[in-house]
């Protein structure tokens, strides 16, 4: 396996106000293959990182002649956290306390390395929180593409979903003698249902109600292109089982192995109060009389979409005044 060090030169920014340390400690990196970068103050440290990315940050504690208590370098880590939260820092200091290193620790620093330091261990600490800090942001980087994926996702859904409620009728539709009321919820944020009642003209409507076997996006897209051929082909003299004999080869061809569709089509003749339907494979809906009797209106054949040659039976019903009809 060949270590990420060897493949990518390590990029090192090395911060202390003393010279003499800032080259000691850059020619002993440059001669174990990295690329180093000094600054010699807390502001040039920030310029720094606005202006590139490390791999590592080795940093004094101590920028003041007359300060060894570490709390300017500490008030610094809050501020290079800021900047780039994924950047590992290493911190030095002569005047190094166990207390001192606990709250850099707590501060976000990965390790303490006293001077004077011991080469060995110093490039031990640096390889360790080069390694740790690459993996920290591949991980940071795919945790974001996730998330601008899932906002994406999301985005596209609810959009799905406005076609989808456009595409179904308003919630109170007039034909001449007739009303029509429909209410859709579906269980996801959207599905593959689908609901119309639109004029046909010479005194005829269409009805229909249909589901796609599944949920989600698939089922819409699947949905979407019934409509769209629905639409295309019904008119005011293509009887029911015909229209449904049409469909089902259309999505016999259009749609993935193991789904289907179940549809319940209509043609209502508003002059004489007559419904021709053929229901191809949907829950029954339900036809209540003004005597209160109920009829389950079965007639047709199979779902849409999953068996090539299809015949559909059709038959008529005579609306008495004040029926209602269940469709679902």
């Amino acid at each position: 396996m060949v270590s990420t060090l060897a493949t990518h030169i390590p990029r090192t920014l090395i911060a202390d106000d003393q010279p003499d340390v800032l080259a000691a400690l850059r020619l002993l990196l440059k001669g174990e293959g990295y690329q180093t970068e000094g600054a010699n103050s807390p502001g040039a440290i920030l310029d720094a990182i606005k202006k590139r990315d490390f791999d590592v940050l080795l940093m004094d504690l101590n920028y003041a002649r007359d300060t060894t208590s570490g709390k300017e370098g500490l008030d610094l880590i809050s501020r290079i956290q800021a900047e780039d939260n994924s950047l590992p820092i290493v911190v030095m200091t002569a005047w190094g306390t166990v207390d001192l290193a606990v709250e850099a620790m707590r501060r976000g620093v990965r390790d303490f390395v006293q001077k004077p330091w011991e080469n060995s261990r110093l490039l031990h600490v640096l390889r360790t929180q080069i390694e740790h800090g690459r993996t920290r942001r591949r991980l940071q980087q795919r945790a974001s593409q996730r998330r601008a994926l899932n906002r994406e996702l999301r985005f596209e859904l609810q959009e799905a979903r406005e076609i989808q409620q456009r595409l179904m009728p308003g919630r109170a539709i007039r034909f001449a003698g007739f009303q029509v009321s429909c209410a859709w919820r579906a269980a996801r944020t959207i599905g593959g249902d689908y609901l119309a009642a639109f004029p046909l003209g010479n005194h005829r409507a269409a009805l229909c109600v249909a589901d796609v076997a599944g949920k989600g996006l698939p089922a819409a897209l699947m949905m979407s292109n019934m409509q769209a051929a629905l639409k295309s082909a019904a008119s005011a003299d293509l009887m029911p089982n015909d229209l449904c004999a049409q469909l089902n080869q259309l999505m016999c061809g259009n749609i993935p192995i193991n789904k289907f569709i179940s549809c319940f089509y209509g043609l209502l003749d508003t002059r004489c109060r007559v419904l021709r339907f053929t229901n191809a494979g949907h829950n029954p809906p339900l036809l209540v009389q003004s005597t209160g009797h109920v009829a389950r209106l079965e007639t047709g054949g199979r779902v849409l979409g999953a068996f090539t040659g299809s015949i559909y039976e059709q038959r008529e019903i005579q609306l008495g005044s004040g029926s209602s009809q269940r469709l679902r």
